[in-house]
């Protein structure tokens, strides 16, 4: 670069402060870059010498207001520690762009592809923000604070003759392949499913190099598949040995001693309620009349507290999965099955401690006393969902009279709850029949009955009693005692005005006026669809306009359930923040004084953020063994429903099967199709063609990619 002007003139201030801000501008739009002076100048158009010497002059006084440093001689690049910037977590899409999302900004930032350096998905990094052309505020990632993972599962491709190969990640998300030296490749061969670890990213190559650590088998085959989806997501199929053999020392025996320390239940009529094909049973609930007429309903938890100490091996495990992870074929447990089926599980006909809530209720169910818990059962029946609804509609059978008394005190409390503020989601869910060897041979959908309901109440009203008992006085002030609830935030109301303005179109009406207003036509918006052609695709948008449930030692309430007190207690055989809740409300119990709030925060955190893991692997399960059910169909013709529409294209749902593919707008020759974010649809420039989010249209299936866990339809005209 030339030296400096020997002219600095006080009259070009103003001019050379604006030349500045052109500078800092393009500078912005790759902030990682550094420039010379030449560069900078053709990037903001300054090309005659006049110009170039006022652009080094406004160089100069960027460099001595400390916006801009020289790495070397000649050499700029933005002082980002002046410029200012923000840190959050990075979501990419699959066309290689990302948002940023930023604690305490409410939209996410736009990264273009361009300018997400070497960020991944999920990774925490620093970005320096700038409007676009003046408009629209974008980012550049500065820097890679924190990797959200460093394994991945992906194809290993390489050629015979050379030295190294790529693996191509599953997710397309991972935008980038993984360079591996073939010394790496540890037993892997072409075309196998791997995973793979990152060793770096070295600054100006183009790719992460790793090592393959695992080989999974062949992409497509049923186990490959189900175990690439679990090291997708970091979760374990086994348990350590030393978590087993711990697991095996446990005392399995009922002691007297232990007993008398406990409220000796066993004589009551006691009995649990599960899906058929359960092994683990939670929950189990009692019932017997009481002489002034009123009912006492106990609600028992396995007691798994009491086999799993703070510190112990088995605890930590415990912690570090949060939950059980249910995929179509397979239950990847929290606890080792010594536990989880065996001594912890409320099997029938066996003694087993648990940690009760225990109610006096009238035949209005009103609560008279309550009380909390450890007590002894003993269960004298297992009924599965279909035998107590069987029960429940011939008025017949085995213990019919206890289960219609619960199934109408549960009745009287669900009708309670909706009128407090409670919305009512009931969606069916999807399950497949399999053969001996995992195939899918059938699908059905699991639909909440009667049976479904009764058990939920009663869980329901436990989580609700035993948060209310450690949050509030008698008198119904807050204690402020650390605890851990589930929350669950308002809705955004930006997404409940864009569903109100959308179901609008299909003559429903909603009263956004308050939270009671809005619960309420929420309510009748989801009754007012059942049975309709729009009935899925609105409860789905329905769905998107609420927050997300999380765990929290902030009592915030659950606006879905229309809680102000509410924690999850009934499963902690399955889930972690159970078993928190059942140490804390016996340290209570005990008179304990409230423990450190950040612990149980820190620790709500990890248990919801494995919870978004296993949601996650659970769907793409789904996915997988949807895309394996339906390449039998290949070819084949169906009614289905526009699920969801994006400037790509648009997915198509087939009511009897759940299954949902893709119709890419490419694929549509009749026209050119664009997109349409606020009436969901694609229309034809020339045609007027319209595709709208719950259209039913007829489609062929043309494709089913397993290693995508994506179908590809056609639509027929």
């Amino acid at each position: 670069m030339p030296k400096k002007s020997k002219y600095f003139s006080q009259k070009n201030h103003q001019k050379l402060q604006d030349i500045g801000k052109k500078v800092l501008a393009f500078m912005n739009q790759k902030s990682s870059k550094i420039y010379n002076y030449k560069q900078i100048a053709d990037g903001i158009g300054y090309v005659n010498p006049r110009q170039r010497e006022m652009v080094i002059q406004a160089l100069h006084q960027l460099l001595a207001d400390d916006k801009i440093k020289e790495t070397d001689k000649g050499k700029y690049i933005l002082n980002l520690k002046i410029q200012g910037t923000l840190t959050g977590i990075i979501d990419f899409n699959q066309s290689g762009n990302a948002y940023v999302n930023v604690e305490g900004i409410a939209d996410d930032i736009f990264i273009h592809s361009k300018n997400v350096k070497d960020a991944l998905q999920g990774d925490k990094v620093m970005i320096v923000t700038y409007n676009f052309k003046g408009k629209k505020l974008e980012g550049s990632v500065v820097q890679v604070l924190e990797r959200n993972k460093t394994e991945f599962v992906g194809t290993l491709d390489y050629i015979d003759h050379k030295e190294f190969g790529f693996v191509v990640a599953d997710k397309k998300i991972i935008h980038t392949d993984i360079f591996v030296k073939k010394e790496n490749f540890h037993g892997a061969n072409p075309g196998d499913k791997v995973v793979v670890k990152m060793l770096g990213w070295r600054k100006g190559d183009k790719n992460p190099e790793g090592e393959i650590i695992q080989v999974l088998g062949a992409p497509g085959e049923h186990e490959t598949e189900i175990h690439s989806i679990l090291a997708e997501y970091g979760l374990p199929y086994h348990f350590p040995e030393e978590v087993e053999k711990e697991a095996d020392k446990i005392d399995r025996e009922i002691h007297e001693h232990e007993v008398k320390k406990r409220w000796d239940m066993r004589e009551v009529l006691t009995f649990t309620i599960d899906p058929k094909d359960a092994k683990d049973f939670d929950d189990a609930l009692s019932i017997r009349k009481l002489s002034n007429g009123n009912w006492e309903i106990g609600v028992h938890i396995a007691d798994v507290s009491h086999y799993v100490t703070p510190g112990s091996l088995i605890d930590e495990e415990a912690y570090q999965r949060a939950t059980s992870v249910y995929l179509v074929d397979r239950v990847v447990p929290m606890l080792p099955e010594v536990l989880s089926n065996g001594v912890c599980s409320l099997r029938p006909n066996e003694d087993k401690y648990t940690f009760s809530a225990v109610f006096e209720m009238d035949d209005e169910a009103h609560i008279h006393k309550e009380w909390f818990g450890r007590t002894v059962i003993h269960s004298d029946r297992r009924f599965t969902y279909e035998e107590a609804q069987e029960r429940i509609e011939s008025e017949t059978g085995d213990l019919a009279d206890e289960i219609l008394t619960l199934n109408r005190l549960a009745k009287i409390m669900r009708s309670q709850r909706i009128k407090n503020g409670a919305i009512t989601f009931d969606r069916s869910e999807v399950r497949f029949n399999l053969d001996e060897n995992n195939e899918p041979i059938g699908v059905y959908f699991k639909v909440s009955k009667d049976s479904n309901h009764l058990i939920e109440e009663f869980m329901l009203l436990a989580n609700r009693k035993v948060s209310e008992y450690i949050s509030l006085t008698r008198k119904g002030e807050y204690t402020n005692n650390t605890f851990i609830y589930r929350i669950h935030d308002d809705p955004d109301p930006v997404k409940l005005e864009a569903l109100r303005d959308f179901v609008s179109t299909f003559g429903y009406k909603m009263n956004l006026a308050n939270t009671k207003k809005v619960a309420e036509s929420m309510n009748a918006l989801l009754q007012g669809v059942q049975g309709k052609p729009e009935e899925n695709m609105i409860e789905t948008l329905a769905m998107r306009s609420m927050s997300k449930a999380v765990y929290s030692t902030n009592p915030i309430g659950h606006y879905g359930l229309g809680f102000e007190y509410y924690s999850h207690f009934t499963s902690p055989i399955r889930r972690y923040p159970d078993l928190i809740a059942h140490r804390l409300l016996q340290h209570y119990l005990d008179g304990g004084k409230s423990p450190n709030r950040n612990e149980i925060e820190e620790k709500s955190k990890h248990c919801s953020a494995m919870e978004r893991l296993a949601a996650d692997a659970e769907r793409d399960s789904i996915k997988f063994m949807q895309v394996k059910f339906m390449e039998k169909h290949l070819g084949e013709v169906f009614e289905g429903v526009i699920s969801g529409v994006a400037e790509f294209g648009f997915w198509v749902a087939i009511p009897e099967n759940g299954a949902e593919g893709l119709i890419k707008l490419r694929d549509l020759v009749d026209d050119s199709y664009n997109y349409d974010a606020k009436a969901h649809a694609v229309y034809g420039s020339r045609t007027g063609n319209q595709y709208q989010l719950g259209d039913q249209v007829k489609i062929k299936v043309m494709k089913a990619n397993l290693i995508q866990k994506q179908l590809d339809f056609k639509i027929v005209e």
